[in-house]
């Protein structure tokens, strides 16, 4: 009789791009369903992403407005449920609007703003909204046919999926949801985001960077200014930044009675991404901020429960991501979910008596689950993945420089006793940030190739507090970099690495820790450096950070030895001899494709085996599916022939 396990098939990586991801769970008006995002194969090479719902009985889900060629997201009820809006995209070359569905007709569009509209709140009785787009003299619903010049007078010349900084700005507009009618109620030459209307529509909370508008500063404030327009007050008292729009943990939040506002505080400014977001709650009469449950973790999204007395928010901890309701009298703080698990949304009905969970863990796809004592699955989706051969994922931890650093380990399915095998240690992005107890199906694909994978968070990474993260801060591709090796070592000594035979790769700060690593320890046999930089003196100004290397490293003329430091794999590129290959995705502006290029040439000048990819068309993030095969194939192809002889000439 065949094992379970040899009866599966293995996870390869056209299941890669067959998961379903969810996101933006509400809760209908009466708190009967909850409306979510579903992302995942579209027609042709592109993915899609439709409105679905699902019912707190259980009894199904289903999409509610499927389309083959335009994207959905953002969906928001007004507070009788009459109303459903959501973000629709527009046909090629349009831009994004406001569409909304009334009584359950088929939905309509409502806005027609020339930028499309990126963020937006809809009123709670349905009738209006306030919506985020941009203006500026190059926004036209008709571009001319030769551009005009493009002046840049900010810090940052480029930033990702935007492109060059013009005049552009993003502003708020009034939406009459009848009449489609937009009147732009805020002006000037700064950027406003994050719009959240109170609970009794008469007045609107959101974020600004009038502190700093040519973007040289780590600072933003919160607002909060009548919702037909009018004098704005500053609410938030920090210098450094309020309800970052960058930092992806939502924005300001209201109360149900409207006297108070919570939101998230970064750390001090020239402690840049290193501190984690806290949680802040201010009280609108009295102008009197707290900041409750400070425990040297990462706060997301927070919102008042339904009665007020309470917060829920995500919080980050080590490898896990966990819901959580904190007490602003008492500081407590009361996990909802556990275990190894990883979060990233979460909703409350209205009258608060339901939360859902977005989460899921390393064997299972995020999925959208109750908070109760016996968590029930609401969604349908991803449910072949139980029928693939997956590798079991393992917690290990090691000691490097005197500090327990933390790792996940996969080895091939039915290889749990196998000895020396090829190893791919995975590098991670941001630097502030960690792999989580998620379902990381591009491990799957390299486990089920027959690789052992090893997947660490070195000093730097988020999830065990401030000190941990700012162990590494100045200092790249340092203690980062020899906890790498440590991890390398760790896994020969225990004889689960063949010495001869160990990879590194990553994305983002995942390719440039894949730089300093071919540049420090000689044990890797071959690389996969995407989105990577290594000659940072060359990059200043290239990317969008300028303003966070300054803070962080000092200026480049007067730290001269920091900043070579830190880019010491071009300047040692002579001593590299680990084959390498550079991805970059063309539009990539977080971390351009100079990066890539200029170890590629280093290499190349050196005779050391290298090639150089370049995605079209993609930004930092790519979206295309074909690409994203091509990434783990091509690295596929890299570690087989240079780790195993697969495919060598």
């Amino acid at each position: 009789m065949a094992s379970p396990l040899a009866a599966q098939t293995p996870f390869t990586s056209d299941d890669m791009l067959r998961i379903e991801e969810l996101s933006q769970p509400v809760f209908t008006a009466d708190g009967s369903a909850i409306t979510y995002v579903l992302t995942g194969p579209g027609d042709g090479d592109a993915f899609q992403s439709d409105l679905w719902q699902a019912r707190w009985d259980g009894s199904g889900a289903a999409p509610l407005f499927p389309t083959l060629d335009r994207d959905e997201s953002s969906p928001a009820w007004s507070a009788d449920g009459s109303v459903l809006a959501f973000l629709r995209s527009g046909a090629a070359g349009e831009a994004t609007q406001l569409w909304v569905s009334e009584g359950g007709a088929p939905p309509r569009k409502v806005s027609d703003l020339p930028a499309g509209v990126s963020r937006y709140t809809l009123a709670p009785d349905g009738r209006s909204a306030i919506a985020v787009s941009e203006v500026g003299a190059n926004i036209s619903a008709t571009p001319p046919a030769i551009p005009a010049p493009i002046v840049i007078t900010r810090f940052a010349a480029r930033e990702d999926y935007r492109g060059w900084v013009d005049d552009r700005r993003t502003h708020l507009f009034r939406i009459d949801i009848a009449s489609g009618v937009a009147t732009q109620i805020t002006s000037g030459d700064f950027d406003v985001d994050l719009p959240a209307f109170s609970p009794d529509g008469a007045q609107i909370a959101y974020v600004s960077r009038q502190c700093d508008p040519v973007g040289r500063l780590r600072c933003s404030d919160v607002y909060v200014m009548p919702a037909h327009g009018g004098a704005s007050r500053r609410i938030s008292t920090f210098e450094g930044e309020d309800a970052d729009p960058g930092n992806e943990g939502g924005g300001p939040q209201w109360s149900p009675d409207g006297t108070r506002l919570v939101w998230l505080r970064s750390g001090p400014p020239e402690e840049t991404w290193y501190n984690p977001l806290q949680l802040v709650v201010a009280d609108l009469a009295t102008g009197r901020e707290t900041l409750p449950a400070q425990i040297d973790r990462w706060f997301y999204f927070p919102r008042f429960t339904a009665d007020g007395r309470h917060i829920l928010a995500l919080v980050e901890g080590d490898r896990d991501t966990w819901l959580a309701r904190i007490d602003p009298a008492s500081d407590s703080v009361d996990y909802l979910t556990h275990g190894q698990r990883f979060a990233y949304g979460f909703a409350q009905s209205p009258d608060g008596s339901r939360i859902a969970v977005l989460d899921g863990d390393v064997m299972t796809p995020t999925a959208l689950h109750t908070v109760e004592a016996a968590p029930r699955t609401l969604s349908p989706h991803n449910g072949w993945v139980a029928t693939r051969q997956l590798a079991a994922t393992r917690d290990v931890s090691f000691i490097s420089d005197g500090v327990e650093i933390h790792a996940m380990l996969l080895l091939p399915p039915g290889q749990e006793n196998a000895r020396n095998l090829p190893l791919i240690v995975r590098l991670h992005g941001g630097p502030v940030y960690q792999f989580s107890h998620e379902f990381m199906a591009d491990w799957q694909v390299f486990a089920a190739r027959g690789y052992a994978v090893l997947g660490i968070n070195p000093r730097g990474s988020s999830g065990r507090g401030a000190g941990f993260a700012q162990a590494q801060m100045a200092r790249w591709g340092g203690p980062d970099a020899a906890d790498i090796s440590a991890g390398i070592s760790w896994a020969i000594d225990n004889g689960i690495a063949d010495p001869s035979r160990i990879g590194v790769g990553g994305w983002s700060y995942g390719g440039i820790l894949s730089n300093y690593m071919i540049a420090s320890d000689p044990r890797v046999s071959a690389a996969v450096s995407g989105a990577g930089m290594a000659n940072f003196i060359g990059g200043f100004g290239v990317d969008q950070y300028g303003r966070d290397y300054v803070l962080e490293l000092g200026k480049p003329w007067e730290n001269v030895e920091r900043w070579l430091e830190i880019s010491y794999p071009f300047f040692r590129a002579g001593q590299i001899t680990a084959p390498t290959l550079y991805m970059c995705a063309e539009q990539d502006w977080n971390v351009p494709c100079e990066g890539s290029l200029a170890m590629y040439q280093a290499l190349l000048t050196n005779e050391v085996p290298t090639a150089l990819v370049v995605y079209p068309g993609q930004n930092h993030g790519l979206t295309v599916p074909s690409y994203l095969k091509d990434r783990i194939e091509r690295s596929l192809g890299w570690y087989d022939r240079y780790l195993r002889g697969i495919g060598a000439e």
